[in-house]
């Protein structure tokens, strides 16, 4: 089987608008969190959002390419240049079509759908932008990075809701073991902090109602009350070893395992029981041929909803047994929200940050653990070594997806 590497890394969130930025954050327990400023939310409930501030498309593209691109493209775009200049790719020196993307978004552009529809109720449908369409589909991330850096092979749009950003890093890990591509650009992104969103996710009673930046999004208390939208995107160079070293590349981490399943069972809850989740994170433990015994470390989906808190919890209990009470479980979205297509993508570059710097950050926010969380969630910080590491996603749906990580050797 072909190993897989990661060489190269980029990021736009919530605290921080490059790898860099963002884990330096993490370390120091920044956070995203404030009031919402895309659009007047009086008379909505969640009244808070991990927005991404300072970013100017121009620095990743002209001012033509930007404006033909909705943000959550933008985002992609400006992740995936940062990535490949991070990894030293040079596309002269390769063949475009053994270089492939997995970027998907969960949603796409509401903001181009309640823009169009405005228009269309207002002015008629003569004067919908001729652009709307390829503005809003969610591929389009994936088609933009392709077109901006000239990649040939392979292009692929995962839409798996909150895990799509770990199962388009989960296939193109599997599209460079197979042999269909030797690189692969991969990750999630997402804008959609947007008035309808806001209200869709409020009327599932899916967001945090509270109006306190320090207390909104804190998986695992007994106090949640939801999840915090936030926005961004992650992408990762993925690569194949002998690839990779052939040309000198800086490896950051090993990809050893993908995991997936479906619960089957409720469009938004995941299964009581925790079956699901717990047969992807089995399933990417025994590709990677790692015994549960050996992982120390589970970057949670942990969205702060009573539901999700709970069922992961037995989810990781049911996978791992007496083990469970040994494992260091904390929740990235303490800090950045739920990002969701783009969620997976940058906490799998947390845990690839994890590995390489031994470090395990706090779940920032947890004060006292709710009823049946009797795992270590990560009330304080952790120095100390990563061998490996297990990112979790969880779907609307039903899509559970686990994703292993591991020190290079």
């Amino acid at each position: 089987m072909r190993r897989v590497v990661v060489t190269g890394m980029g990021a736009i969130t919530p605290i921080g608008n490059s790898p860099e930025e963002f884990w330096d954050s993490v370390r120091r327990e920044k956070t995203g969190f404030g009031p919402i400023t895309r659009f007047d939310c009086e008379g909505y409930k969640a009244k808070l959002a991990a927005e991404v501030k300072d970013f100017d498309p121009e620095n990743y593209m002209d001012k033509k390419t930007a404006r033909r691109m909705e943000q959550f493209c933008q985002f992609a775009v400006a992740a995936a240049r940062q990535a490949m200049e991070d990894s030293g790719l040079d596309m002269a020196k390769e063949d475009p079509y053994r270089v492939g993307v997995s970027v998907g978004s969960g949603v796409g552009s509401l903001q181009a759908i309640e823009r169009e529809y405005v228009r269309l109720l207002e002015k008629g449908p003569s004067r919908v932008s001729p652009l709307f369409v390829p503005l809003m589909i969610s591929n389009m991330a994936a088609g933009n990075v392709s077109i901006q850096l000239g990649l040939k092979g392979k292009s692929l749009n995962v839409v798996t809701a909150c895990a799509t950003g770990t199962n388009s890093i989960g296939e193109a890990f599997r599209t460079i073991q197979y042999g269909d591509a030797d690189v692969m650009v991969a990750g999630g992104t997402e804008s959609a902090v947007t008035p309808l969103s806001i209200a869709g996710f409020t009327a599932l009673t899916a967001l945090s109602d509270s109006s306190d930046p320090a207390r909104c999004s804190i998986p695992f208390d007994k106090d949640r009350s939801g999840f915090v939208m936030g926005e961004g995107a992650g992408v990762v160079i993925l690569e194949e070893l002998e690839h990779a070293k052939k040309r000198g590349a800086h490896i950051y981490a090993e990809m050893l395992g993908y995991g997936c399943s479906s619960d089957a069972y409720h469009i938004t809850s995941p299964a009581e029981d925790g079956a699901g989740a717990a047969k992807a994170m089995t399933n990417a433990l025994a590709d990677g041929g790692v015994k549960p015994e050996a992982l120390t470390y589970i970057n949670a989906h942990g969205t702060g909803t009573h539901h999700n808190d709970l069922f992961e919890t037995r989810a990781i209990k049911l996978a791992f047994g007496e083990h469970a009470k040994k494992l260091k479980i904390n929740s990235t979205k303490s800090m950045i929200g739920h990002l969701l297509g783009a969620a997976g993508a940058v906490e799998f570059i947390a845990c690839v940050k994890s590995v390489q710097e031994g470090f395990i950050h706090r779940t920032v926010g947890l004060e006292n653990p709710g009823d049946e969380l009797d795992l270590n969630y990560c009330m304080k910080s952790y120095e100390e070594k990563v061998p490996y590491a297990l990112c979790n996603s969880l779907g609307f749906g039903g899509h559970n997806a686990s994703i292993l990580i591991g020190e290079f050797k």
